[in-house]
């Protein structure tokens, strides 16, 4: 009989009977326990990192030791999530009237808007505190996707400016995701929807957004895959399209825009290959109309280049 001891007996071994749990002459057979151990990762509550840890690898290393699981340790990686907190900062509870409850969050904004909010609020791992008016920022980002999707020009072809941006954003997503860093997954996309938006974007590049941001807002991302006719096209929903692949040598842009002063006052910017030598930039500067005005009769006796950020011409009287 298994259900004889109180809270955390039970509690000790339980991902044991997951690998086996119709099994009623044993807690699981050898073949479960064989093909299913070690779990390969354990994630909980911060509060019982402690006690809990301490108990199922206690448990375990006994069930080990008379022979009856083939791991010595229960889990090959534990991780703990942090809490979430009040507004105040305290911790949640009904006696403190601090309380938040997630479908009056549904009903206002959505559970995309929720669903990202919790896991941009901060590091997977430490406590973090709720405000109610940054939920707001979250269903600013998603309103932002949306009204792209809906400026998308009907190509399958990436927009050369956002090349670069959408291939970093691919391997910071991937890699955040790894590492459980939801947050600056989250922050990475919100900076290309931002240089996204100032580009312009084709079908393409949002197909590429769509299935970064599917993990964090499902239902929102669902939707646009098949209003952007990539439903049809595929016969996949978006959740299961083949996750994006980016390209290392894609991920530096090929160009850049610098600002342009003269005698250290803004006159414009003009855009060059990315490194390009001061001839190159200080010629490319001196195209720009309102440069040329500024400079008109007079010698430019230096010119300080800061790469890939701007230049400056420094000019006097002939």
């Amino acid at each position: 009989e298994t259900d004889t001891m109180p809270q955390w007996a039970g509690s000790s071994w339980y991902f044991l009977r997951y690998m086996d749990p119709h099994n009623d002459k044993a807690l699981a057979s050898k073949e479960a326990l064989d093909y299913w151990s070690p779990v390969d990762w354990y994630n909980g509550g911060m509060e019982h990192t402690t006690l809990h840890l301490l108990y199922s690898r206690f448990w375990h290393k006994f069930l080990y030791d008379i022979g009856a699981v083939p791991t010595k340790e229960p889990y090959a990686k534990r991780t703990s999530h942090g809490m979430i907190l009040g507004e105040g900062g305290e911790k949640m509870s009904k006696s403190r009237g601090n309380v938040v409850n997630p479908n009056d969050i549904v009903a206002q904004y959505g559970a995309d808007t929720m669903r990202l909010y919790i896991m941009f609020v901060g590091d997977f791992e430490q406590a973090a505190t709720w405000s109610t008016d940054a939920v707001k920022g979250s269903k600013r980002f998603l309103d932002k996707v949306w009204n792209l999707a809906e400026s998308a020009a009907d190509s399958q072809e990436l927009t050369p400016a956002n090349e670069a941006i959408l291939h970093k954003t691919i391997k910071k997503v991937t890699d955040d995701i790894d590492t459980l860093k939801m947050n600056t997954a989250i922050a990475a996309m919100m900076t290309a929807v931002n240089e996204m938006t100032a580009n312009g974007v084709t079908k393409g590049d949002m197909g590429i957004l769509l299935r970064l941001l599917n993990p964090f807002a499902p239902h929102i991302t669902e939707e646009l895959w098949e209003q952007l006719d990539f439903a049809a096209k595929t016969g996949k929903m978006c959740c299961q399209a083949e996750w994006p692949v980016y390209d290392a040598s894609k991920t530096v842009a090929s160009s850049v825009e610098m600002a342009i002063q003269v005698n250290g006052k803004m006159k414009g910017t003009v855009t060059v290959a990315v490194d390009s030598d001061e001839e190159t930039v200080k010629a490319a500067a001196l195209s720009v109309d309102k440069v040329q005005k500024a400079t008109e009769g007079m010698q430019i006796v230096k010119t300080i280049l800061v790469k890939n950020r701007l230049i400056n011409l420094i000019v006097k009287p002939r």
